[in-house]
C-alpha cells in the first residue's frame, strides 16, 4: 500500500468513525431524507459535507490552536447552539402530539432555504464540531509526514461526503415504513429526546 493510499484510508476510517453517531446533524438529515424531497435533501447534505471539509482543512492549517485559545467564543457558540437544539427538540415533541403533521413530505425543514439554514445552524453552532474536526481531526492529520497529511485530510473529507449523501439519499428507502403516522411518531420522539438531551448537555457544558 503506497504512501498516499494508506493515509487517505486512515483518514476515511477516522472521519466515518467520528460522524457516524446519533447527533443533531444526522437526525435532521435522516428526517429530510425520509421525506425524500431532493430540493431540500441535496442542499442540506452539501452544507453538512462542505462544512466538514472546510473545518477539516482549517484543522490541517493549524486553526485548532486558535479554537483552543478562544474559550469565551466557544462558550457563546455553545449557548446559542444549546438554545437552538432545545427549540428544535420541542418542535419535534410537538409533532409527536399532532398526528396531522405526520405525513411524508411535510413537517420539518419545508423549503430549500429552511433546510439550508437549519443545516448551517446545526453545524456551525455546535461547539463539538470544532473540537472534533478542527482540533481532533486536524491534529491527527498533522501527525502524518509531509504531504501525507493532506491525503489523510482528503480521506476524512471523503468520509463526510459518503456518510451525509448516503444518509440523505438512502433514507428514502424507509419511506414505505414511514407511510404510517405511528412510525413518524416514533422517529420524532427519538429526535426530540436526542435534541433535548444534546441541548441540555451542551448548555451545561458537558
Amino acid at each position: 500500500m503506497n504512501a498516499t493510499l494508506l493515509p487517505a484510508l486512515l483518514g476515511l476510517g477516522t472521519g466515518l468513525a467520528l460522524i457516524v453517531a446519533i447527533g443533531a446533524q444526522n437526525a435532521y438529515v435522516l428526517r429530510l431524507g425520509i421525506e425524500g424531497r431532493t430540493g431540500t435533501v441535496l442542499p442540506a447534505v452539501l452544507v453538512c459535507a462542505l462544512s466538514d471539509a472546510v473545518l477539516i482543512v482549517c484543522g490541517v492549517l493549524g486553526v485548532g490552536v486558535v479554537v483552543e485559545a478562544a474559550p469565551a467564543a466557544v462558550v457563546v457558540v455553545r449557548l446559542l447552539g444549546a438554545g437552538f437544539l432545545v427549540v428544535y427538540g420541542l418542535s419535534a415533541a410537538r409533532r409527536v402530539l399532532r398526528p396531522g403533521a405526520l405525513v411524508v413530505g411535510g413537517g420539518v425543514g419545508d423549503g430549500r432555504g429552511a433546510a439550508v439554514t437549519t443545516a448551517l445552524v446545526l453545524t456551525w453552532l455546535n461547539p463539538h464540531v470544532y473540537l472534533d474536526t478542527v482540533v481532533f481531526l486536524g491534529s491527527l492529520a498533522n501527525q502524518q509526514d509531509g504531504g501525507a497529511r493532506w491525503w489523510w485530510a482528503a480521506g476524512a473529507v471523503t468520509g463526510s461526503f459518503v456518510w451525509f449523501f448516503g444518509l440523505g439519499f438512502g433514507a428514502r428507502l424507509l419511506r414505505p415504513l414511514f407511510a404510517r403516522p405511528g412510525a413518524w411518531r416514533v422517529l420524532d420522539a427519538v429526535i426530540a429526546a436526542a435534541m433535548l438531551t444534546l441541548g441540555v448537555r451542551m448548555a451545561l457544558g458537558s
